[in-house]
C-alpha cells in the first residue's frame, strides 16, 4: 500500500479493483487512505453479499500491469499467506512475468474493468507474437472465462491441451474438481497413451473441497491418471502444461466454479 501511495504521489495513475466478497474485510480507514492519495479504488460488486452469503460473479483475476509493457498474471493474491516469514511458510503459487506487447492487451482488459463496460469493450484475443530487440519471438495470449459475458476461453484452452497432447500433461490446481466435459477429455487423452499427472493440495484451506477431491481419486486412478499431493503447505497454484512446450497459468482452477461462476484470467504461452 505504501508503494502504491508513493507512486500516486509522483503522478502515476494507480487503479485498484478487488473482489467485493473476498476483500470485504478491508477497513474503511485503509480504503480512505488510498483514495486520499489519489488512487482509484473500487470493489467488484456482487449481486448480493453478506459475511456468510454470496450471490453473483466473483472477480478472481490476479493481474498487475505497469505502463502497458510489464505485467504479472497468476494465482497469487496480495496477502501474507504468500510470504515466507519467521512464523509462516508461504503457500505455493505461481505467476508469469511479461515484458512486451501482451501487457498492452492486459491493460485493455483492466481498463474495461475500471470503466465498467460490458462485453463490447473487450478486445478479441488471438495468439499474439511478441517481438522485441534481441529477444526471441514468443507466442502468448490472454484468456478470459466469464460465463455471464459468454466467454469460455480458458476452458477451450484446456480442451485444446487434452486433444493436442501427444506425450504428457501436468496439471497443478488448488481445487481440482473437473466437470463432466473435462473429465471426458481427460479420459480420452489417457486412453490414447498420454501420461497425465495431477498435483493437488495435501493441506487445503477449504476442507470440504479436499474431501470432494479425494472422493474423485478412484476415478482418476482407474483411468491411469497419477495424483500427487503437495504436503509442505497449502497449494494455491493454477498451472497446466503439456508436451514440454505449452503452459497456461493464471487464476483458473479446474472446477465448475471457475468454469461457470468466477471471472477468470489466464495467459497461454507456446514456447519450450
Amino acid at each position: 500500500a505504501k508503494a502504491l501511495i508513493q507512486a500516486a504521489k509522483r503522478g502515476v495513475k494507480v487503479y485498484v479493483i478487488v473482489d467485493g466478497y473476498a476483500s470485504q474485510k478491508l477497513s474503511k480507514d485503509f480504503i480512505r487512505v488510498l483514495r486520499e492519495a489519489g488512487i482509484y479504488f473500487r470493489f467488484f460488486a456482487a449481486y448480493f453479499k453478506s459475511k456468510h452469503f454470496y450471490f453473483g460473479r466473483r472477480l478472481h483475476h490476479k493481474v498487475f500491469v505497469v505502463d502497458g509493457r510489464y505485467s504479472l498474471v497468476g494465482g497469487i493474491n496480495i496477502g501474507n499467506h504468500y510470504n515466507d516469514t519467521a512464523h509462516n511458510v508461504a503457500w505455493i503459487d505461481w505467476a508469469v512475468y511479461c515484458d512486451g506487447d501482451i501487457s498492452a492487451r492486459l491493460r485493455k482488459i483492466c481498463e474495461a474493468r475500471v470503466q465498467g463496460k460490458g462485453r463490447r469493450s473487450f478486445v478479441r484475443h488471438t495468439m499474439l507474437e511478441i517481438q522485441q530487440k534481441n529477444k526471441p519471438v514468443i507466442l502468448a495470449r490472454p484468456r478470459i472465462n466469464d460465463w455471464v459475458r459468454r466467454k469460455r476461453e480458458i476452458t477451450k484452452s484446456y480442451l485444446e491441451m487434452f486433444r493436442h497432447a501427444e506425450d504428457s500433461i501436468y496439471m497443478m490446481s488448488s481445487y481440482f474438481l473437473p466437470g463432466n466435459l473435462l473429465l471426458k477429455n481427460i479420459a480420452a487423452a489417457a486412453k490414447r497413451g498420454v501420461k497425465i499427472k495431477v498435483i493437488v493440495a495435501g493441506i487445503s484451506d477449504v476442507a470440504l473441497a479436499k474431501y470432494a477431491e479425494r472422493y474423485m481419486y478412484g476415478w482418476f486412478l482407474r483411468h491411469g491418471v497419477e495424483i500427487w499431493e503437495y504436503q509442505r503447505k497449502v497449494l494455491h497454484a493454477k498451472l497446466s502444461t503439456y508436451d514440454g512446450q505449452w503452459v497456461t497459468i493464471g487464476s483458473y482452477n479446474i472446477n465448475n466454479i471457475s468454469a461457470y461462476a468466477s471471472v477468470e484470467l489466464n495467459i497461454d504461452i507456446y514456447n519450450e
